[in-house]
C-alpha cells in the first residue's frame, strides 16, 4: 500500500481540501457584502468515520437538580444551537453577511488548516524517519 493511501493521510488530504473550499466560500461571502439580496453561504464539515459505522450518538449528563444546567452540559461546541436568525441579520438591501462572523470564520478556517496541513507534514516526516532507520 503506497504511503499516501493510509487512511489518516487520505483523511488529512480531505480536510486540507475542504478548509480550501470553505476559504473560497467565505471569500466570496466577504465580496459580496454589499451586494442586495445575498446570502452567505458556508460548507459542512466532512464526517471520517468507517463505512457502515453507526452515526455517533450523543451522551448527555444525567440531572439530578432542575436548577443544574440541561440543554448544553456535557456538548461539544460544534452541536450548539445557532441561536440567531438569519433573517434578524438581513440588511435592508436583504444582504445577511455579517463581515464580523466572516472574518472570525476566515480565521479559524486558516488556523484549522494549518493545524492539518502541520499533522500530515509531520506524520509523513515520522514514516521517512522511520524508513530510513531500519
Amino acid at each position: 500500500m503506497p504511503i499516501a493511501d493510509l487512511p489518516v493521510f487520505s483523511m488529512l488530504r480531505t480536510r486540507m481540501q475542504w478548509h480550501q473550499e470553505r476559504q473560497r466560500y467565505l471569500a466570496e461571502n466577504v465580496a459580496n457584502a454589499e451586494t442586495p439580496n445575498f446570502k452567505p453561504r458556508d460548507l459542512a464539515q466532512p464526517e471520517f468515520r468507517p463505512a457502515g459505522a453507526p452515526a455517533a450518538t450523543q451522551v448527555a449528563l444525567a440531572r439530578t437538580n432542575s436548577g443544574h444546567l440541561g440543554e448544553f452540559a456535557g456538548s461539544a461546541a460544534g452541536q450548539f444551537k445557532q441561536d440567531r436568525d438569519l433573517r434578524s441579520n438581513v440588511r435592508p438591501a436583504g444582504n445577511a453577511v455579517n463581515l464580523e462572523d466572516e472574518m472570525l470564520k476566515v480565521a479559524s478556517n486558516a488556523m484549522d488548516y494549518q493545524a492539518a496541513a502541520t499533522l500530515y507534514s509531520r506524520s509523513l516526516g515520522l514514516i521517512k524517519m522511520a524508513i530510513t532507520r531500519r
